[in-house]
C-alpha cells in the first residue's frame, strides 16, 4: 500500500485536487483510498442523530449501514488522536492512499498554492514536500512545478514517485514473421477454414497508438482498457417528475398525506438543504436526491392541496430513484483493448467523463491494379480493354471498413515496374492488396515477382470463386494477392481479407454473421469446393440466388445483397431446404 500526501493552506485547492487525483487514479484501473485529517472542532457525527445518541449513552463503537455504505465510528481514549500509521492499519487493501492534510508527519506530498490566498508552506528545506501544484509560476521554487489543473502530469508524478507508474509499454506494432503465410508441407489444396485458422493465428495488429478525442473516435480501435473517470449516474437522482421524501417517514398503511416545503431540487439546480423527516419536496426528472430524500412519487399519482401532498398506500422503497453508479462506477471498466468505438460507445465514454481516448493509428490498406489489359473506366470503347473494376471496389472496401485507403494506381505487367510499385506501397501501407497476377500463368506477374523477392506462398483455395490468393511478405508488409476477377476478388475479400484486416487494425478476428434462411432455389453440388453463390432475400423471407453462377457477370455483385456458402461436400438442394446466408451488412457493407 503506497501512501501520498496533498497539502497546503485553507482554500488553496487541496480538495479539489484530491477529488481530481481520485478520480485520475481511479480511471487508470487503481483502487485508491483517502484519509482527510479534520481539522479544529469538526467532528464525524453531529448532535441529534442516533448515532449520536448511542455514543452518547456509551456505545464504545457504532457501525453506520445503509444499502449505500457502512461507516464504523471508534471512540478515542481521552480524546488522544490516532496518528496516520495508526489509521492506515484499519484500511482495506488498496493500491495508493491519499492523504489529505497531515502535513507534519514523514510521507511524500506535494503541497498546493493558490494567488489569492496569499500563504504557503513552501519549503526547499523540507525532504517530504517533493513537488508544488500552484495557479501561477512561482519563483525561488528548487521543486517540481505543475499546474494546478494538470491533473494528469501530477498523477504521473506521484505514480512515479511511489512505484506505480506503469513501465513504458512495448511498442504496439507487431513485425510479422517472414513465413508467417506458409502452409504445412505437402498441402495442395486448402480447405477454407484451414486457410481461415492459419491466417487467424498468424496475423497480429501493426499499428501504433494515439490519444484523441473520444468525440471524435468514431470507427477507431481501442489501444488499451478504458476504465470510467466517473460514475453513471454521478449522484442518486429522480427518475420521474414528482415529490421525494424518506421513505421510512412514512405511515405503515393507508393514504399518505406529507406538507411540502417551499422549495424544489431540479436537474442541475439541486436542493442543497437537508429535507426533515415526514416532508415532502418538489423534485423533477434527473435532480439529485436531496439529503433526507430516498423515494419519489409520480406527480400523476399525487394530489396537491393547501401546501400538502397525498397518495396511496403501496409505494416502495427507494422507488423511482437512481443510486449512483447503478449504471457504471468510478474506475470500472467502460470499453476494453480491441473495441471499434461506434456512436453508443461515444454516448458511454463521454457520459464517464472520458474526453480523450488511445486508439491505434488507422490502418492503411493499399490497393495496387495489375495488367496490360486494364485501363480506367470509361477511357476506351477497345473490347480488348478490361475497365478497372477491382481496385475502386477494394478501395471502397477498405474505407467503409473504417481503414485508411491509399490508391497506388495501376501498374502493366512488367516486372521492373512492378518492383517499383510494390517498393512505393511499402513506404505507404500497412498491408497491400494487388489485383489480378496471383495466378501461375505466363503474364502472372504479381505471382512471380512475389515469389522470386516477397517469399510468396501461393494457396490453392478450395473454393469457387477465386481459387487463387497469393500471400506474401514485401519488405516487412503483408500483401494479399487477390483474383483479376471482381466476383472472385470481392469473394476473397470478404472472407478472407476482412478479418484479416481486423486482425491487423487491433480490433481482433471477426467472423461473418450467418442466417440460416429457406431456400428459393435448386442447385446440385459435386464434392470438394466450398461455393459461394451471390443471393438475396426474397419478400419471402427465402433465399434466392443470381440467375448465373458465371463469374465474370459483375451485375450479380450489385443485385445481391449477400452470399449463399455452401459446404465442401455434395448437396442437392431444393427449394425450402435452410441454407447458410451470409448479408452483406454482416460483412461490414
Amino acid at each position: 500500500m503506497k501512501i501520498y500526501g496533498v497539502v497546503g493552506w485553507k482554500n488553496t485547492g487541496k480538495t479539489g485536487l484530491m477529488e481530481r487525483l481520485v478520480a485520475e487514479f481511479t480511471a487508470r484501473g487503481l483502487r485508491v483510498t483517502t484519509i482527510k485529517h479534520a481539522h479544529h472542532v469538526f467532528d464525524v457525527d453531529h448532535k441529534g442523530k442516533d448515532s449520536f445518541r448511542h455514543r452518547q449513552a456509551g456505545a464504545r463503537e457504532v457501525l453506520l449501514a445503509s444499502q449505500k455504505r457502512w461507516a464504523l465510528m471508534h471512540e478515542l481514549a481521552e480524546g488522544k488522536e490516532p496518528s496516520l500509521e495508526d489509521l492506515t492499519q484499519k484500511l482495506a487493501p488498496c493500491d495508493i492512499v491519499l492523504v489529505e492534510g497531515y502535513k507534519r508527519d514523514t510521507h511524500a506530498k506535494i503541497e498546493v498554492h493558490r494567488t489569492v490566498t496569499g500563504q504557503s508552506l513552501i519549503s526547499n528545506d523540507d525532504p517530504t514536500i517533493r513537488a508544488v501544484a500552484a495557479d501561477v509560476t512561482l519563483k525561488d521554487v528548487d521543486l517540481p512545478l505543475f499546474d494546478l489543473d494538470d491533473t494528469k502530469a501530477i498523477a504521473d508524478f506521484i505514480l512515479d514517485e511511489v512505484g506505480l507508474a506503469k513501465p513504458s509499454p512495448a511498442p504496439l506494432t507487431t513485425t510479422l514473421k517472414d513465413d508467417c503465410f506458409a502452409l504445412p508441407q505437402g498441402v495442395e489444396w486448402t480447405p477454407v477454414d484451414t486457410a481461415l485458422g492459419h491466417l487467424k493465428s498468424s496475423l497480429d495488429a501493426v499499428t501504433q497508438s494515439t490519444e484523441i478525442p473520444a468525440a471524435g473516435a468514431l470507427g477507431r480501435v481501442l489501444a488499451q482498457d478504458h476504465f470510467a473517470l466517473r460514475s453513471n449516474p454521478p449522484g442518486a437522482n429522480s427518475a420521474v417528475d414528482g415529490y421525494g421524501f424518506a421513505f421510512a417517514s412514512l405511515p405503515d398503511s393507508g393514504d399518505i398525506t406529507l406538507p411540502l416545503v417551499n422549495d424544489r431540487a431540479a436537474a442541475g439546480v439541486p436542493f442543497t438543504g437537508s429535507l426533515a423527516a415526514g416532508k415532502a419536496i418538489r423534485i423533477l426528472t434527473g435532480a439529485l436526491l436531496p439529503q433526507g430524500v430516498d423515494t419519489v412519487v409520480m406527480e400523476e399519482d399525487v394530489a396537491v392541496e393547501n401546501g400538502h401532498i397525498s397518495f396511496g398506500a403501496g409505494l416502495k422503497p427507494q422507488a423511482n430513484a437512481r443510486r449512483a453508479g447503478e449504471d457504471v462506477e468510478a474506475g470500472h471498466l467502460a470499453l476494453a483493448a480491441g473495441h471499434v468505438i461506434r456512436p453508443p460507445d461515444i454516448a458511454l465514454l463521454s457520459g464517464l467523463g472520458l474526453a480523450t481516448v488511445t486508439v491505434r493509428e488507422k490502418l492503411r490498406v493499399g490497393v495496387l491494379s495489375t495488367g496490360d489489359e486494364i485501363v480506367a473506366p470509361g477511357s476506351t470503347l477497345d473490347p480488348a480493354a478490361t475497365y478497372d473494376a477491382n481496385r475502386p471496389m477494394l478501395l471502397a472496401l477498405v474505407e467503409k471498413w473504417g481503414y485508411e485507403p491509399v490508391d497506388l494506381g495501376h501498374v502493366n505487367d512488367n516486372r521492373a515496374a512492378l518492383r517499383e510499385a510494390l517498393n512505393d506501397a511499402a513506404g505507404k501501407a500497412d498491408v497491400i492488396f494487388t489485383s489480378g497476377g496471383a495466378s501461375a500463368g505466363d503474364e502472372d506477374h504479381v505471382s512471380a515477382i512475389l515469389s522470386a523477392e516477397g517469399n510468396l506462398k501461393t494457396w490453392r483455395i478450395a473454393l469457387k470463386p477465386g481459387r487463387p490468393l497469393a500471400l506474401a511478405m514485401w519488405q516487412g508488409v503483408p500483401v494479399f494477392g487477390l483474383p483479376g476477377n471482381p466476383v472472385a476478388a470481392l469473394v476473397c475479400a470478404l472472407i478472407f481479407a476482412r478479418p484479416s484486416l481486423s486482425a491487423l487494425a487491433g480490433a481482433g478476428w471477426c467472423k461473418p454473421m450467418v442466417l440460416n434462411l429457406p431456400a428459393a432455389f435448386e442447385k446440385s453440388k459435386k464434392a470438394g469446393r466450398r461455393e459461394y453463390l451471390r443471393a438475396r432475400i426474397n419478400q419471402d423471407g427465402a433465399v434466392e440466388v443470381f440467375q448465373s453462377e458465371g463469374s465474370g457477370r459483375i451485375s450479380g455483385l450489385s443485385w445481391a445483397t449477400g452470399l449463399v456458402e455452401l459446404e465442401e461436400a455434395a448437396r442437392d438442394v431444393t427449394p425450402g431446404d435452410s441454407v447458410r446466408f451470409l448479408p452483406y451488412v454482416g460483412f461490414g457493407i
